[in-house]
This record gives structure tokens, C-alpha cells and sequence, in this order.
């Protein structure tokens, strides 16, 4: 169903998209650190909750693109337009119920998750989630669009308007930032607007009849019980494991929270550039929800087989590419952060520890169960993860970095224990082929 080409055109916007997104995420923080640490930490520890609603977001774009594909397998091209109306819809509504509670609540769970973090931090932190709240919807539309164009193989759209997007964000922040001196605020605003003209532009192009799914008018879209099931069939266990997984990053942030600003520095940096490392995986992770669904829709599972572990195969040199250019820029990174000397040698050991693991590991752990996913297979994907989450990553980090003292170094070491369990269990699970008895539709 794929040739080596078509491959290529679905997975290298896909990989220049990824790069955008950790991009503008290593821009904001550089940007941001122009205005003192306790900034970048008020934005990481804010970031954390953010993760957290994405991965919901994510979860029902998730299950709304497995459904699609599956159906445009089939070549039933409007059953497939019809799950997009449902997805659309459903992220519609679940992203502005969560927007109104994180805007009426959001000292109230600051306080909640982070209590111990100094006042400044506090203080940016507050300002920071206020505006991320209100983006909510748009972020979430963008999600289901995105998607539903890599359900047909198409990745350039949503690439375009990211780019631009990106674009939007980053003179955004110079203006309000360094010219309004606007601080996290400023930051913030940038965001919600490169949002905003993201998931307008989306809906925009998802009009056109002539893609094999076509949305004309979200205001005239009805609730489809039957579809909206299927989509909930994949979203509500991905949004569990997402979530729990998210919950759980939260977690380990209150833990690295009590370490001091260094570390909690040291932390959002090292993650900002970690995402450069890993992104060929989250790329390849998304192509394999359009490649494994699709077959799964023709009924090829040999073709499962054959692309999942070809693809995984790529992610593994990619990653080992970019990771060796990581680490012979460390050094430079650092110098663009402007921290102090404790915090960039904290920052360059954790950077260099994740460089080398998530090479091996990471591929593994987080897109080969997304074909797994694309296949229906989302109960399984979703008890290992919620194990490997409480047992290692949260109870080791606690373990290693409170009890014996190791530090934030400790968390990151729990953090590769998690990858090392997950990729055991989906590397199994799919050599048993257990995906061949799990069609959604």
C-alpha cells in the first residue's frame, strides 16, 4: 500500500514539524531566560500541566485518526469524512469544558501541585497558565485536523501552517517580550496567537472536497453516536495512559520542584533539548498511526509487519544522527541560556545521559505501541504504561532522588528504567501479533 516514496512524503513534513514544535519550545525558554530563571521554571512547571491537557487533546486526535484511516483502508471515504465531524467536534467540547475549569481553578491547582516552588516562580507560573488555558480550544482543533490530514498520508498542510505558525510565535515573543517587556506574559500571548492562526487556517483547508476528507461546516456538525463510540474505543484508553503518563511527569516535576531553581533549570533545559533527540521517533510514531491504519482498513497485516518494523528501523539511525549533533553542541546550548555555572553543568550531564539512552530505548518505548494503537490494540498499551509509570518512573525518582540523595539525576535515571520495561513489553506484544485481533472497525 506504501511505496518507499510515499513513506518519504508522509514522514519528512512530519519530522520538519516536530522539529518546529521543539524548536519554538527552545526559542520560548531562551527568550524567556533573557528575564531571569525563576521565568523559565514558572513556565516549565506550567509546561507540565500543559503536557498534561495536550496528551487529552492528542489521545482523541489519536482515536479519531486510527478510526479514519482504518475507514479510508476500506475506501469508504465518507464514513471517514463523518469521523472527522465527530472528532472535531468532540475535541471541540472536551478542550472548552477544560479550558473554563484551568481558567476558574488555576491558583488553586498551581498551589495544589506546586506549593513549595518560590514566590517568583509562583508568580510567573500564574501568568503563564492564564493565557495557556485560553488556547486550549484552538490547540485542540489543530490536533484533529492535523491528524485527520495525516489519516489520508497527508503531512505537508499541517507542516505549512506550522511553519508559519512558528514563525508567528517567535517575532511574537521578540516584539512583546524585548520590546513591551512583557516577560512570561508576553511569551504566553505569542503562543495563543500562533495557535489561533493555526487552527483557523486548518479548518480552512479541511473544506476542500477534493481531499478524501472533506469537513464544509463545523457549525452545522451533529452528534453520530455510533462513530463517536469508535473514536472513544482508541481515545479513552490513549487519554488514560496519556494521562496518567502526564500525571505522573507532574509528579516527578514536584519532586525535581523541591530540589532548588538549578535543578528545576537544569531540568526544563535539558528536556527542551532532549525533544531534539527523540523527535524522528515522535514523527515516525505519527506515520505509523497512518501506515498501520490504513493496512489494518485493506487487511494487510503482513504489511503491518513489514512497515512497523522498517520504519523503527529508521527511527533508531535517525535519532543516533541527531543525538551525536547534540552532543557535540552542548557546550554552545549552554552559552545561549545565559545560567549559572552550576546549573549548565547539571543541565550538560543530564543532557549527555539522554543523548545516549534514547537512541536505543526510546523507538521502542513510544512508537512501536502506536502501531499497536493504529491496529485497536489500546488496553494493553495502556496497563504497561500506567504500571511503568508508578512503579519506575515516579516511585525510582522518588527513591533515587529524595531518599538517597542522588539529585535530579536520580529522576532521569528512573526515567530510562521506565523505557527499558516499556520497550520489553510492546517489543513481545508485537512479535506475538496479537494486533491482528484487534480491528476497530
Amino acid at each position: 500500500m506504501f511505496t518507499k516514496k510515499n513513506l518519504i512524503r508522509l514522514i519528512v513534513p512530519l519530522i520538519i514539524e516536530q522539529i518546529l514544535i521543539v524548536t519554538v519550545g527552545m526559542v520560548d525558554g531562551i527568550m524567556v531566560a533573557r528575564v531571569g530563571e525563576a521565568a523559565v521554571s514558572g513556565v516549565s512547571i506550567v509546561d507540565s500541566i500543559n503536557f498534561l491537557l495536550i496528551g487529552l487533546f492528542s489521545a482523541m486526535a489519536t482515536g479519531g485518526a486510527v478510526v479514519s484511516a482504518q475507514l479510508l483502508g476500506q475506501k469508504r471515504e465518507k464514513k471517514a469524512s463523518l469521523a472527522g465531524e465527530q472528532l472535531l467536534m468532540s475535541s471541540l467540547v472536551l478542550s472548552a469544558i477544560i479550558m473554563v475549569i484551568a481558567l476558574l481553578g488555576r491558583n488553586l491547582i498551581l498551589d495544589i501541585l506546586f506549593h513549595g516552588v518560590e514566590p517568583d516562580v509562583m508568580r510567573n507560573a500564574r501568568i503563564y497558565f492564564f493565557y495557556s488555558a485560553l488556547s486550549y480550544p484552538f490547540l485542540a482543533v489543530y490536533n484533529a485536523c492535523a491528524a485527520l490530514f495525516r489519516s489520508m498520508g497527508n503531512s505537508k498542510i499541517s507542516m505549512r501552517v506550522s511553519v508559519v505558525a512558528n514563525l508567528i510565535n517567535i517575532i511574537g515573543n521578540a516584539i512583546l517580550i524585548f520590546g513591551f517587556n512583557m516577560g512570561v506574559a508576553g511569551a504566553a500571548i505569542a503562543t495563543l496567537v500562533a495557535r489561533i492562526f493555526s487552527s483557523i487556517m486548518l479548518l480552512i483547508l479541511l473544506r476542500n472536497k477534493e481531499h478524501p476528507i472533506s469537513i464544509n461546516n463545523i457549525f452545522k456538525i451533529r452528534p453520530d453516536m455510533v462513530t463517536i463510540k469508535r473514536i472513544l474505543r482508541i481515545g479513552i484508553p490513549n487519554g488514560m495512559e496519556n494521562s496518567v503518563f502526564q500525571i505522573g511527569k507532574i509528579a516527578v516535576q514536584g519532586v525535581v520542584a523541591g530540589l532548588g531553581t538549578a535543578s528545576i533549570t537544569a531540568n526544563a533545559i535539558s528536556s527542551n533539548i532532549g525533544g531534539f533527540g527523540v523527535l524522528p521517533g515522535s514523527a515516525i510514531g505519527l506515520a505509523l498511526i497512518t501506515v498501520v491504519g490504513q493496512s489494518v482498513g485493506a487487511g494487510d497485516y503482513e504489511g503491518v509487519k513489514k512497515y512497523t518494523v522498517k520504519l523503527l528501523k529508521m527511527t533508531h539511525f535517525i535519532m543516533a544522527g541527531i543525538n551525536v549533533i547534540i552532543i557535540i553542541l552542548i557546550p554552545y546550548i549552554l552559552k545561549m541560556y545565559q545560567v549559572s555555572d552550576v546549573t549548565a553543568g547539571l543541565a550538560s550531564t543530564l543532557m549527555l545521559y539522554h543523548c545516549i539512552l534514547s537512541t536505543i530505548f526510546w523507538p521502542p518505548s513510544f512508537a512501536l505501541p502506536n502501531a499497536l494503537r493504529a491496529a485497536g490494540d489500546v488496553k494493553f498499551t495502556m496497563w504497561v504504561s500506567i504500571i511503568s509509570m508508578w512503579v519506575w518512573r515516579i516511585g525510582l525518582s522518588y527513591l533515587l532522588a529524595i531518599v538517597f540523595e542522588v539529585g535530579v539525576f536520580g529522576v532521569w535515571i528512573a526515567m530510562t528504567v521506565d523505557w527499558v520495561f516499556r520497550a520489553s513489553c510492546f517489543v513481545y506484544r508485537f512479535h506475538k501479533e496479537k494486533y491482528r485481533t484487534h480491528s476497530t472497525i
